[in-house]
């Protein structure tokens, strides 16, 4: 009678018995698994109310004009993300199948895409999608749980695959990837250099394996790095290079204890 779904690149994601009871125990068609937004995921969709009905809905970013994509942003005023983690009835579904034609009525969202990713240069495309989240806004009586932020430790971007890999996440015994417990829920917020989009290249800024991000709370790096074996990021750190040629930054701890932003010009 019920159906989980979550994305594959959610590590976190498993079948969770006690949230399943509440679930069915709550008589709600359709539930999403929500987390705090934390400024790691403030370009993520945010759970939102309609004003027309009083229900919830998703709101993504490619839904959002540019001129509120600040307010879109602000952790403050939209507290909660989708972990695209969910629960639907099935018979609430096959009803919604059956009034809508064999499908569900969700909005279609446009990307400005590239054929070649790697290539900015190449043809320029749009990309027609839908978010199956947005179902939400389908079934009447739709539910949120926030649930805590074990469940939600996604690789969409290298800026996630290097958090992933350090030791600010741990592989439990029974598989599962989750935070660190010295990071009270809340992941290092990465930002990578543009050129370290893709995972080769990643590969080459930490060759002799991910830095140290255990007591990191911002990592940015600007220009061509690479990092040796044995770095250590604590705090709020910036690494910049400015020369058109790879410098490297040597073994040792970078940044404070106190969270203040220290940069550091190679």
């Amino acid at each position: 009678k019920y159906m989980f779904v979550s994305n594959s690149d959610n590590l976190g994601a498993t079948m969770d018995l006690k949230i399943l009871t509440h679930f069915a125990n709550s008589g709600a068609p359709f539930m999403m698994e929500v987390c705090t937004r934390t400024d790691a995921d403030k370009k993520g969709g945010h759970l939102a109310k309609s004003k027309a009905t009083g229900g919830l809905l998703l709101r993504e970013s490619a839904q959002c004009p540019e001129e509120d994509e600040k307010a879109f942003q602000d952790v403050s005023k939209y507290k909660f993300f989708n972990t695209n983690n969910l629960w639907v009835d099935l018979v609430a579904l096959k009803s919604i199948f059956e009034k809508h034609g064999g499908s569900i009525p969700l909005p279609v969202m446009k990307n400005a895409k590239t054929v070649d990713p790697r290539d900015k240069k190449s043809t320029p495309v749009l990309q027609l999608e839908t978010a199956m989240g947005a179902a939400i806004s389908c079934f009447e009586g739709a539910i949120a749980v926030v649930i805590p932020r074990e469940r939600f430790a996604p690789v969409k971007t290298t800026n996630d695959l290097l958090a992933l890999r350090s030791d600010a996440y741990q592989l439990t015994k029974d598989s599962r990837i989750m935070l660190a417990p010295q990071r009270n829920g809340v992941p290092p917020t990465i930002k990578l250099d543009g050129r370290y989009k893709f995972v080769d290249a990643m590969e080459q800024l930490c060759p002799n394996g991910p830095p140290s991000l255990i007591k990191c709370k911002s990592l940015e790096i600007e220009g061509e790095v690479i990092l040796s074996k044995g770095v250590i990021f604590q705090g709020a750190v910036v690494i910049k290079n400015s020369t058109s040629e790879a410098k490297t930054l040597p073994a040792g701890t970078y940044g404070s204890t106190d969270f203040k932003k220290m940069t550091y010009e190679l």
